[in-house]
């Protein structure tokens, strides 16, 4: 028999709170007053899981099912290097959410925090809100970004979202900040309204679609088509798109595709054509 967890946190967090053990990996094999014990952080101070969370468990025959009921937006590192299972989040998370996962899946209805899908290679992170910065990238220093996977964003994202991407896709259906797909080498972001500039910089590999405005694109870019639609797995997105080819600064073969419609003040290009 399998477990379905229910967390409830014991109270309003004031200080940051590092709970990676809050995983179906970690759970597994455990019974009620084992998960209780787990150790976790809060702020500098070592706590067992059950001080800071009421545990209720019920078992069902699935895989490990995790849900977390209320805001935890002070509480990172849920679900870090999860393989398999799933977590619910009813309500707002906070940063490293799934990083470095490699299975399983991750939903939210709430916001996340920074870094959420950090490096992860395999799995789903499904976002019923916003997502802060950083999507998908790896720390300051690393060139390790998002090896596989899929992230999922109904509302709008920060800065840098896929940054140094090399597999997997990030789907956002609201708005985009600045530096989406920064040294990207692979991977597809899709970007359904409007993204910030900067989109695609230093990236040599990889797809980036903008269905919305984007104010301008990269001089180191450089037109290459006009295309009807473009593949996205395996959906079709009507266009037309402008597309460009880039970033010629790092010798870049990446694809930009750029909402025609949405974007006249690009049609100086058509003239290179």
């Amino acid at each position: 028999m399998f477990k379905m967890i229910n967390l409830y946190p014991l109270k309003k967090f004031r200080f940051p709170v590092i709970a990676e053990c809050v995983s179906p990996d970690v759970f597994q094999g455990k019974n009620q007053k084992e998960i209780e014990e787990l150790e976790i952080w809060e702020g500098n101070k070592q706590k067992r899981l059950g001080e800071l969370f009421k545990v209720e468990e019920t078992r069902k025959e699935q895989e490990t099912i995790i849900t977390v009921c209320g805001d935890v937006s002070k509480v990172r590192r849920i679900g870090a290097y999860m393989t398999s299972g799933e977590i619910t989040i009813n309500g707002d998370v906070g940063m490293h959410l799934g990083e470095e996962m490699e299975g399983g899946k991750i939903t939210v209805h709430g916001n996340v925090g920074g870094w959420t899908g950090s490096m992860m290679k395999g799995g789903t992170i499904e976002i019923h809100g916003n997502a802060s910065h950083y999507l998908g990238a790896p720390y300051r220093g690393s060139n390790r970004g998002m090896r596989g996977g899929k992230i999922i964003v109904y509302g709008n994202v920060g800065n840098e979202a896929g940054a140094y991407m090399r597999k997997g896709l990030i789907k956002i259906y609201g708005k985009a900040g600045q530096f989406a797909g920064s040294r990207m080498h692979n991977g597809t972001i899709h970007v359904q309204k409007d993204s910030e500039g900067r989109v695609g910089a230093c990236m040599t590999g990889g797809k980036i679609v903008v269905e919305g405005f984007l104010e301008s694109v990269l001089p180191t870019f450089t037109i290459e088509s006009i295309k009807k639609k473009v593949k996205i797995e395996e959906k079709i997105v009507e266009g037309p798109f402008y597309l460009f080819l880039g970033d010629l600064t790092e010798n870049g073969k990446g694809k930009l595709y750029v909402s025609k419609e949405k974007n006249p003040q690009l049609s100086s290009y058509e003239k290179l054509l």
